[in-house]
């Protein structure tokens, strides 16, 4: 099996929690699959606040006498369809560009040419019955295009043709879907289960990026599809590394402003025995500059990953074999990624230091032994990574990440995915009060190793001291990437509602990594956003002379937002929201990227390749 997954760079003391009420979001029992209608939103939109707003509760938490009595766009009920409607289906594509209406504001001037590129699943129910996991849903690619001047936005998306497409969808007549493969995270209902091999499909649905003239959409478990940028038609998959060799792969690549490092998801890497990570190195030609193969002995899986100046720097997380779970998964009664389960038998969490070139790193030490981080996480996004001389023949390493807790992470639930209900239960990716830290959360990791290579310390905390509230899709301005950084962005929630006070996100916040200062922008009343992705202003000096794109999501209709990075946490943060035609709103994606490669005819100089096999 082959997995290539992206290569975007990307890639303390708890504050009060806002009082919420223990969650439990079940709907009522005569309730089935929600309408596509919007009357299926009984109550009246809060209102919505376009500029930036203050910092999140957690910052400030109300006191218990202050909370009032629920209105009804704060119910259950309400809160539950809320979640649906960011995983409703998007059948139509929109090959042609579509200008997109300014609801709000304008382009600034400032704001380069380019092209920021959204991926996720875009159909989670099919003619026949099935409902699948938001993980298989088939890849649906959004482009917007800033590059024809005057502050005009071009819209257009599409599917990925990938070939669990063309045999899902009839290409012809009806166009309608049949899902044959069960996916690795859902079951099928009216198909055979109990000797069903179809399970894996490269639905391309993980991330996106531009390198080397090409547009690739990526997935976790197989080769990359390349994809006309003009027309966003599938030109088709591609295999960069060819050498017959089965495993999982995954790519990052070296910073466009020609930094020295970067991060990126990479492929949910699956250890039945021993991991084997083969690293290859390529440049903007496509040419392979080195290939590297390792052996680490653990049962894992790697879901995001980072290199610095002379190290892959992998974040282990542990899993292992669940029996029971496999039964079941092989008669077809649970998904397939029933057969896995965490592994929390280690308090500590294992960081592998590989070497990219031999001889070049000062320290002499034995890859193999890892460093042991000194508390139990499951990584799930990287931020930066950078490595610095301490002046004394030692080095210094420290990541910023999301992390979430063993206890709470859950192969089988993830978002909420039940295919017996086929509903979403958002209360899975919610806890009651005082759980906060289970949930995904931004941390900073620091190793020190001496000038023999020891490890004299090595610390976790959050990646600020004044604030802890739960957050996931870190992003910095990638021109920092692989240095230290001082503003580091990610989404995260306000609190402001009873039922989701988690997730899904409307807040970005916007963290001072020197101080830990932090300002936050809040999207609205029954708004939800997805990732943020960082824009550098045209000349512009500072590290947050820049831009934020995050889209919106709310009751059917989505916008895409451009606030100013400066302006985080003041009135005027928010510059334009631009209006994604009803007929087109998409679910909420997973990853994006932004391409100015064009504008500037450069590209990552380095690109990585991450290939594991197993024994």
């Amino acid at each position: 099996m082959v997995s290539l997954q992206a290569v975007q760079s990307r890639s303390a003391a708890s504050m009060p929690s806002p009082l919420v009420p223990a969650v439990k979001l079940l709907p009522p029992a005569t309730i089935s699959v929600p309408s596509p209608s919007p009357r299926s939103i009984s109550a009246a939109d809060a209102s919505p606040v376009a500029a930036a707003a203050p910092a999140p509760p957690p910052l400030e938490s109300p006191a218990a006498n202050s909370l009032k009595p629920l209105s009804a766009a704060d119910s259950a009920a309400t809160a539950f369809w809320d979640y649906q409607m960011l995983f409703l289906s998007q059948r139509g594509e929109s090959p042609e560009p579509i200008q997109l209406a300014h609801s709000e504001g304008a382009v600034p001037v400032d704001f380069p040419c380019g092209t920021y590129y959204l991926t996720g699943p875009g159909i989670f129910s099919d003619d026949y019955g099935s409902n699948i996991h938001p993980l298989d849903g088939h890849g649906y690619l959004r482009s917007f295009d800033f590059s024809g001047g005057g502050g005009e936005v071009r819209y257009a998306a599409r599917y990925v043709e990938t070939a669990a497409v063309r045999e899902e969808r009839d290409p012809e007549g009806t166009r309608e879907w049949r899902f044959t493969h069960r996916g690795p995270f859902s079951v099928l209902r009216g198909g055979k289960r109990m000797g069903n091999v179809k399970v894996m499909k490269n639905v391309a649905n993980t991330a996106v990026l531009r390198w080397a003239g090409r547009l690739l959409c990526l997935w976790e478990g197989g080769d990359p599809y390349e994809i006309d940028p003009t027309t966003l038609e599938t030109i088709g998959a591609i295999d960069l590394v060819g050498d017959g060799e089965d495993g999982c792969r995954s790519w990052r690549g070296w910073p466009p402003a020609g930094g020295v490092a970067g991060v990126a998801d990479v492929g949910m890497n699956i250890a039945a025995g021993l991991l084997r990570p083969i690293l290859h190195e390529f440049d903007s030609n496509l040419e392979l500059k080195q290939k590297k193969k390792f052996t680490i002995s653990d049962h894992l899986m790697i879901h995001d990953w980072a290199f610095t100046d002379n190290h892959y720097i992998l974040i282990a997380n542990r899993i292992k074999l669940d029996l029971p779970g496999s039964l079941l998964a092989v008669s077809g009664l649970s998904p397939m990624i029933s057969a896995l389960a965490v592994n929390p038998s280690q308090s500590k969490t294992p960081v592998y230091l590989l070497p990219r070139f031999a001889g070049r790193a000062k320290q002499r030490r034995d890859w193999r032994a890892p460093i042991e981080v000194p508390s139990q996480l499951w990584i799930s996004h990287v931020a930066n990574a950078f490595e610095e001389d301490d002046g004394a023949g030692g080095v210094e390493f420290q990541i910023q990440a999301s992390a979430c807790s063993y206890e709470w992470f859950n192969f089988q639930k993830m978002f909420g995915y039940n295919w017996q209900s086929r509903r979403l239960d958002p209360s899975v990716m919610n806890v009651e009060e005082g759980k906060e830290e289970l949930l995904p959360h931004l941390v900073r990791i620091s190793i020190e190793l001496d000038a023999k290579g020891r490890c004299g310390s090595c610390s976790v905390g959050n990646s600020s001291s004044k604030w802890s509230w739960p957050a996931d899709f870190p992003a910095i301005n990638q021109a920092f990437s692989g240095q230290k950084s001082s503003f580091l962005y990610a989404g995260t929630a306000s609190g402001k509602r009873s039922f989701l006070p988690h997730f899904p996100y409307d807040t970005v916040v916007k963290m001072n990594c020197s101080d830990g200062a932090v300002a936050s922008w809040w999207a609205g009343g029954r708004k939800f956003i997805g990732e943020p992705v960082f824009v550098p202003k045209v000349a512009g000096k500072e590290e947050d002379d820049g831009y934020l794109l995050v889209y919106d999501v709310a009751k059917l209709r989505c916008n895409l937002v451009i606030l100013d990075a400066k302006k985080i946490g003041r009135a005027n943060a928010a510059v334009v929201r631009l209006e994604v035609p009803k007929h087109l709103n998409f679910p909420l994606g997973f990853h994006g990227f932004w391409d100015d490669s064009d504008r500037l005819h450069r590209e990552p100089d380095t690109i990585l390749v991450h290939q594991s096999t197993f024994a």
